[in-house]
């Protein structure tokens, strides 16, 4: 459920920027990705464009060249981003020639720009690619042509520019007959002789490409599709500028649910934030897009931004321009629709979230072996996995039957062994819950573990080599009929996206084979039907592998060849995911859980029945409580510090705890502002979202709840701001019915900051309407 809600529309709406802020202080986050259009650029400081360079310095952002769509630009633009104001920068000395498709970078305090295509395009004519390396020093307006020496990269347009350790690196681009994928790299420190040397690039090197952007972070550059001639890629490219290796980062999202990456698109822009890359507009399949896409370097990622509410967003666009000043992205003009130059430019907020550690938190259980109280004995030598009873309860219903029954079984062997005593064991000295899974394979069921707690897979075990081998194949056949038989409908469809999108003409005979002789008749009828296609029948059946089949599987590929062809299985199939992590742990706190607890949580004299594994999981407060120093009866009293939080406050922090939940009212924000602190999360994800709802969220319903909760929690920051927005609106906060209901001290708190306020005339006649009741 979610409670974040607007504003009072009765409240001046200027309200949030002039009423006095926060001062909880604890980092840079903002929380909301949001679109603002900034002034546009007029004619009269320089013309719509597209085809330029934007540049961030200091407070500012530069624009240099472009197209008007008659002829090339090379003015100079600075946007003032505090200031929201246009002019042209000072330029002294030469400029470069006009240009588009140029790139520029900043060095120190200079802007470089590199190349791009120049001429007088209105009269086609000295039409070429360039190569010359210019200077702009921000500090003197000051253009200057950079002396090259030795051997240079040949020119180039819509190329690929970044800086890393002083050093300028080009790779790609247009050359005016080709598409080029070679990288140069030029030192920029100091007034030694500037030479320029080719880097020898190893790794899976992108395609020849144009017109595609890159980005710096973690001693790397990405590269994001592009043109490249007839192969049209969506793949992210990753250059470590230290080893000179290229990785092509795979499209492994399969096997953890992610979405897929952005689809094929040239003419877009790419920016690094934080631990993001965030890709902008283009043409996507040839259609203009404005939707943001951003990368997850932690989590390896594609997922896409959904703008705030309140967004004014901008049109799609393609040769646009962009640069990150402090925690947004200013984009600025391109081509929009009908071939139009555009002199926009828009702001987007990065909301820079820290991460969701919930997958994080529960890998790390699994790997430390900590807190385990089930072994299963898996396959027919019972090779031993130890798990959690209450992640693997959570997450599969079968299993969660299975566990129920080992524990009867176990209670009836106690009950036997210590009938003729007076008594029987405590449940932490018995012995550990066994369960035996002899029909299952130990390294797919592991596979499965590895799925239960983190909703991911990795069946190459890291060696992203072995993908699509005949080996891994086998291995997600095995884990596909676990995932059946257990009910984990998510991890089914994921093993049988992967199957679909992993098998190959090289590996679909062995997979054939697997898959019959494991019965899975949904993998083997695609693999028949990929065998049938027009495009890989005649190679597979003219291979070796193909004599070595079994005589009835090639009398199914004869047969189905002559028969008319079936539409592809993947065609229209749409898959039900079935629930994740989330959803999973969601439902086993707030309904099925309960029969699995093994710890109370005992706050103000309340036990709140919880689950060892996954609170150690979480927080480190917990961790160490129940490795060092678990009570005998295990039943934890529960404060925030030197506060106990109400029953509501403390569900959402169990909700946050169990399933990463950060939604809820803005009064539980405020007692739980210090929980992160207290109890040692894996970082201040809850904080900040905490922060955010507070200031978002307080409303003449609410205010009267926050300053209680504020006073209670002893948070002078958060009270002060809600006595201020009290006296500030108090004609409408003086009808809410919970005014009468506040403590003598609060009335007494409310009062002093209205006579403080005294000099409002429209504030003392509102405190003459006050009536209180003689019992407060």
């Amino acid at each position: 459920m979610a409670y974040s809600r607007p504003l009072n529309t009765d409240f001046d709406p200027n309200w949030s920027e002039s009423a006095e802020c926060l001062t909880l202080d604890f980092g840079p986050f903002e929380a909301v990705d949001r679109w603002r259009k900034m002034p546009e650029c007029d004619e009269f400081v320089g013309p719509r464009r597209s085809k330029h360079t934007m540049v961030a310095y200091k407070d500012a952002v530069y624009v240099f060249g472009g197209d008007k769509g008659k002829s090339m630009l090379n003015d100079l633009l600075r946007f003032d981003v505090k200031e929201k104001s246009w002019g042209r920068a000072v330029q002294n000395g030469l400029p470069p020639a006009p240009r588009y498709h140029h790139s520029a970078v900043v060095h120190g305090a200079s802007m470089y720009v590199f190349g791009g295509f120049s001429g007088d395009i209105h009269s086609n004519s000295n039409l070429t690619n360039r190569n010359d390396l210019w200077e702009y020093k921000f500090s003197m307006g000051q253009w200057q042509l950079v002396p090259q020496f030795g051997k240079k990269p040949v020119p180039r347009s819509a190329h690929g520019a970044a800086v890393y350790e002083g050093k300028l690196w080009i790779f790609a681009g247009y050359d005016g007959n080709a598409r080029l994928n070679d990288m140069w790299t030029i030192s920029l420190i100091g007034s030694e002789v500037k030479c320029w040397e080719e880097v020898l690039q190893v790794g899976e090197c992108p395609p020849t490409c144009c017109n595609f952007p890159v980005a710096v972070a973690r001693d790397s550059m990405f590269v994001f599709s592009g043109q490249s001639g007839q192969r049209k890629n969506n793949i992210l490219f990753q250059f470590n500028f230290k080893s000179h290796t290229w990785t092509r980062i795979t499209t492994e999202h399969i096997l953890r649910g992610c979405p897929p990456p952005p689809t094929w698109r040239y003419g877009h822009i790419m920016a690094a934030y934080d631990r993001h890359l965030y890709v902008f507009g283009g043409a996507a399949d040839n259609n203009l897009s404005n939707d943001v896409h951003c990368f997850d370097l932690d989590t390896q990622a594609w997922f896409i931004i959904p703008p705030s509410h309140d967004s004014q967003l901008p049109s799609g666009r393609l040769f646009h321009a962009a640069a990150v000043v402090g925690a947004a992205m200013y984009v600025f003009g391109g081509t929009v629709d009908n071939n139009i130059r555009s002199g926009e430019m828009y702001r987007f907020q990065l909301a820079a979230y820290p991460k969701c550690t919930l997958y994080d938190d529960f890998g790390r259980l699994l790997q430390s072996g900590q807190f385990t109280d089930i072994n299963f004995l898996v396959g027919e030598k019972e090779v031993c996995v130890p798990a959690h009873i209450a992640m693997v309860a959570a997450r599969s219903g079968w299993l969660r039957s299975r566990i129920k029954e080992a524990r009867q079984a176990r209670t009836r062997h106690i009950d036997k062994l210590f009938r003729e005593t007076e008594g029987r064991p405590p449940e932490q000295d018995c012995p550990v819950l066994e369960v035996k899974m002899l029909e299952a394979e130990p390294q797919a069921f592991s596979m499965v573990l590895d799925f239960i707690y983190t909703d991911q897979i990795d069946p190459t075990r890291g060696q992203r080599e072995k993908h699509a081998s005949n080996e891994v194949v086998l291995s997600m056949m095995q884990v596909y009929m676990l995932a059946v038989q257990f009910h984990m409908k998510r991890l089914e469809t994921l093993c049988i996206v992967y199957l679909e999108n992993s098998i190959n003409h090289r590996n679909v005979l062995d997979a054939l084979k697997h898959a019959s002789s494991l019965n899975l008749f949904f993998i083997k009828e695609f693999c028949l039907r990929y065998i049938i296609k027009e495009s890989s029948y005649n190679k597979i059946v003219m291979s070796k592998e193909f004599e070595t089949l079994e005589q009835p599987l090639m009398v199914e590929i004869i047969r189905r060849k002559q028969t008319p062809q079936l539409r592809s299985l993947q065609e229209g199939t749409n898959y039900d995911q079935g629930p994740g992590l989330i959803e999973d742990l969601k439902e086993f706190l707030l309904h099925s859980g309960g029969e699995f607890a093994d710890i109370d949580l005992i706050l103000d004299g309340t036990p709140i029945p919880s689950h060892k594994a996954i609170l150690a999981a979480r927080s480190s407060y917990f961790e160490g409580m129940l490795r060092s120093f678990s009570p005998a009866d295990n039943r934890v009293p529960i404060s925030i510090g030197e506060m106990v939080p109400s029953r509501q406050s403390f569900d959402s922090l169990l909700r946050y705890i169990y399933y990463g939940d950060v939604e809820m009212p803005p009064e539980d924000s405020l007692y739980l502002f210090s929980a992160p602190h207290f109890y040692i999360f894996s970082n201040n994800r809850l904080q900040v979202y905490c922060k955010t709802n507070l200031e978002r969220n307080v409303t003449v319903e609410n205010v009267l709840q926050i300053l209680e909760a504020a006073d209670r929690s002893q948070a002078a920051d958060m009270k002060k701001y809600a006595l201020n927005l009290i006296v500030r609106y108090f004609s409408k906060v003086s009808q809410q019915p919970r005014l009468r209901q506040l403590s003598r001290e609060l009335l007494l708190d409310i009062l002093f900051s209205l006579a403080d306020d005294s000099h409002d005339s429209k504030i003392i006649q509102d405190m003459s309407c006050i009536s209180l009741n003689s019992d407060t």
